[in-house]
């Protein structure tokens, strides 16, 4: 005969196990594009790699590229740090990288001290006035969280994603899912 604690402590952990099994199943969460941005663009950032950004990040820019080109945006600040000892941060390169294809740099801001989702969000808002609209560039797979955590800083968001290329790896939107899920069961402390 089994003690009746033993019983009860490994409940917990079935219920867990079947809860992420469920969970793994699931297709990914996705927010819905925006019909139209709003008139400020925040572009969260990705990896660069010596002054160009990887190709993650040029699909974000990219896509508020032809947000941008298709009327409507006045200001673009793309987001993302440095690594220590590199010579170039996300949001410089960036802007750089939407400079040279046409957006005026009266445009762009670059934001240039975060190095994490929440950090872009924070920094970004301090080149924007108080309640100003933004409308969230990222990928499809980080614009659940990211919507998540700017409303969670107050910031009046919306997203407009560039889909996920086919090779994303299966870690990243894991990864992102398991993000979004703990935020909804312990709550965003931030």
């Amino acid at each position: 005969m089994r003690p009746r604690g033993a019983t009860l402590s490994v409940l917990p952990l079935a219920v867990m196990a079947l809860l992420a099994v469920g969970f793994l199943a699931l297709p990914s969460f996705k927010v819905p594009n925006a019909a139209r941005p709003h008139p400020t663009l925040v572009v969260l950032g990705a990896a660069q790699y010596a002054g160009r950004p990887s190709p993650a990040f040029q699909r974000r820019l990219d896509h508020a590229l032809s947000l941008f080109e298709a009327g409507g945006v006045g200001r673009i600040v793309v987001t993302g740090g440095r690594r220590p000892g590199d010579p170039f941060s996300e949001g410089e390169v960036g802007a750089a990288y939407l400079r040279h294809r046409g957006v005026p740099a009266s445009a762009l801001l670059a934001e240039s001290r975060s190095r994490t989702t929440v950090e872009n969000l924070r920094y970004a808002r301090t080149y924007l006035s108080p309640h100003t609209p933004v409308t969230l560039v990222t990928d499809e797979a980080h614009a659940p969280r990211a919507l998540a955590l700017a409303r969670a800083l107050g910031l009046q968001a919306n997203v407009s994603a560039s889909a996920l290329s086919t090779g994303v790896s299966r870690s990243y939107l894991l990864r992102e899912k398991v993000a979004l899920v703990a935020y909804a069961l312990i709550g965003l402390r931030l």
